[in-house]
């Protein structure tokens, strides 16, 4: 069985889905540890090239992981290209809502919001670095396998052109939409971890690499990890061979 197939299995229940807004797609699932907090917290961003059509069920999986290791997980749900109100600027202004909602919430289920980070995958890299740009509070971050790099990911034409539906358009007809979402153009305080499988045919690992050796070259904190035999969906699979790089990076940044 593939990380793929897997990723396909009835995810383990949350311990709350709370919403964040009123639209149905504005919720987040909440997972806690079986131990005594205060608990770090673990944001999660889906994958799925912005399509309505992929959902947070994706990352479940990875949330009830590190949850049993003692993290607590939001993983966030939002509006998405085929929803109403998703794409540009409504996909990211749900994600930056469902971050801020955190903070009203961590009292009641004693999280700890001064250990957290921010978590997208694929596409959901790409909003993660993107919050972490447009919230200085974000100081830690990590991008599976992200589409980090806008303007390449259109060049590429990746996944019949996602990138021009989420954003209305292309680089020239809407360069203010780059300007403002494409984590390659932002400046980026916080601690950014990069992983990406070598391998990787949804999203090509020399957008992350790319990004890594731009960006330490502008004097951000960048970290980049290639894992030699890691396909796309390898990086959120629990049961993958490439899972433990992944969850030692997480407990080693709120650890």
């Amino acid at each position: 069985m593939s990380s793929e197939d897997i990723l396909t299995l009835p995810p383990p229940p949350a311990d709350a889905r709370i919403a964040y807004g009123a639209d149905p797609n504005q919720f987040g699932e909440l997972r806690l540890p079986k131990i005594k907090g205060p608990f770090p917290v673990v944001m999660t961003i889906h994958g799925g090239y912005w399509r309505a059509k992929y959902d947070l069920s994706s990352t479940a999986h990875l949330c009830a992981a590190l949850a049993s290791k003692g993290l607590a997980t939001w993983n966030v749900e939002f509006r998405r290209v085929g929803n109403h109100g998703g794409g540009w600027p409504g996909t990211f202004e749900d994600i930056r809502s469902s971050y801020r909602f955190l903070s009203q919430i961590a009292k009641k289920y004693d999280l700890d919001t001064g250990r957290s980070l921010v978590m997208g995958h694929s596409a959901g890299g790409q909003l993660a670095l993107c919050l972490t740009g447009h919230e200085p509070s974000i100081k830690k971050v990590v991008s599976l396998a992200g589409v980090v790099d806008l303007q390449q990911a259109w060049e590429l034409h990746l996944s019949n052109n996602a990138v021009v539906e989420f954003l209305g358009g292309t680089p020239k007809e809407v360069p203010e939409h780059y300007h403002e979402a494409d984590p390659m153009q932002l400046k980026i305080s916080a601690t950014q971890w990069l992983i990406h499988g070598a391998p990787d045919d949804s999203v090509p690992a020399s957008l992350s690499r790319s990004y890594a050796e731009k960006k330490k070259s502008q004097g951000e904190d960048v970290h980049y990890l290639e894992i030699a035999t890691a396909g796309h969906f390898d990086l959120i699979d629990p049961h993958s061979t490439a899972w433990p790089k992944v969850e030692s990076t997480v407990l080693h940044l709120l650890t």
